[in-house]
């Protein structure tokens, strides 16, 4: 009995292994109909939505160039990955001169989904100009939103904005002392480390869209607001990475909110070689680099950038206490030598520079009013501003 029982059993299996496996096709049609290669398309290097989220950053990561394919004022303009330049792939030889001169650079193509071969297209332009290192993201504009990625304007969007009178709030992220300085016409000033103070300055209709912007693409402001009034419930939240900087390039700068501040009135540091700049509370970038070269231990530099920021890269010597934490860590702030504040524009910097001289005591305080650029080796380049 037990001898034909055991023969019954080798034969079951022996049949099942010889049947094939089926699998319900339901079960993989829709990932397949996303990552199945088409005709047409760059085979060579396709990348998902995760990908892309992995480079896709304000500032801008090192060593990646992300390019939207699709014409500019239907498509571009109105929406597009945060930090992507525009190469129409219908003018894409007129703009070679917006590819990096690093044919090494990592180029990320994408345009209007899987319908669309203009990133396609791109790609094998870029390859035959010699760029070593392509790759599309052939689900593109229409997956990044679909996953509620953020989504960024251009200038001539929001100039187009303005023209046809439609209804939308733009907002100026800076602190108030640099947007005091001229805005964008239209906006309103809700610095971002005061978000919570200033909700009610927000529309009612939570589907008003809502357009953020700050000092630059080294700037995180207007991204941090963003990601704020998202949880306050509000659904059309855009931002306009390149900000103030390249308006104001495009446009010239419109009548400051307030008068200028006079020249260096009222700067503190205890240290002669610590030259007070133009503005209140600011220190000169040359004298500070000669101080920071001879002396370092002389000064306590503060970087007030966020910690994503810094950790591509901070000046060698710098402690970091992020702006939105600097009140509750003004104790810990030295008052035998000068504290000097550093960010990537200036604006935080000065921030920090207000409410230190507000909260801080005997502090000697002071910033830098630069553009600085941080490598991750230490080293920096400090630019002051005009």
């Amino acid at each position: 009995m037990k001898a034909k029982q055991l023969t019954l059993f080798v034969a079951v299996m022996a049949s099942l292994a010889a049947a094939p496996l089926v699998y319900p096709v339901t079960a993989f049609a829709a990932d397949a109909a996303t990552i199945q290669p088409r005709d047409g398309w760059y085979n060579k290097a396709l990348v998902d939505f995760d990908f892309m989220r992995q480079n896709v950053s304000i500032p801008p990561k090192k060593g990646v160039m992300i390019i939207d394919s699709r014409p500019a004022a239907r498509q571009y303009d109105p929406g597009h990955i945060p930090g992507a330049i525009n190469i129409p792939d219908s003018q894409f030889d007129k703009l070679v001169d917006k590819l990096p001169a690093d044919k090494a650079t990592l180029l990320l193509f994408y345009c209007g989904g899987l319908e669309c071969m203009l990133s396609h297209n791109s790609a094998f332009k870029a390859e035959k100009l010699g760029y070593t290192n392509i790759k599309v993201y052939p689900a593109g504009s229409p997956e990044w939103k679909a996953k509620g990625a953020q989504i960024s304007v251009s200038a001539a969007y929001i100039k187009k904005l303005m023209e046809d009178k439609a209804p939308y709030v733009l907002i100026d992220a800076r602190p108030k002392r640099v947007a005091d300085k001229g805005m964008i016409p239209t906006a309103i000033n809700i610095s971002d480390t005061e978000f919570d103070k200033n909700v009610d300055k927000l529309p009612a209709d939570k589907a008003t869209p809502l357009i953020y912007y700050c000092g630059g693409l080294e700037c995180v402001l207007s991204d941090n607001s963003a990601e704020k009034a998202k949880k306050a419930g509000y659904t059309n939240v855009l931002t306009y990475p390149p900000g103030y900087p390249e308006w104001e390039k495009m446009h010239g700068a419109p009548a400051a909110a307030g008068a200028p501040a006079g020249a260096a009135a009222g700067a503190t540091t205890s240290s002669a070689a610590l030259v007070p700049g133009k503005e209140k509370g600011s220190v000169t970038v040359d004298s500070f680099q000669a101080v920071w070269k001879a002396n370092p231990g002389s000064v306590m530099l503060v970087d007030v950038r966020d910690p994503k920021e810094v950790a591509s890269g901070m000046i060698k010597g710098s402690v970091n206490i992020p702006m939105n934490e600097l009140e509750k860590k003004i104790a810990t702030l030295p008052t035998d030598k000068p504290v000097v504040f550093v960010c990537g524009t200036g604006a935080r910097s000065g921030e920090a520079f207000d409410t230190v001289k507000l909260l801080g005591g005997k502090v000697q305080a002071s910033f830098l009013d630069a553009d600085v650029k941080f490598n991750a080796d230490g080293s920096y380049t400090m630019t002051a501003k005009k």
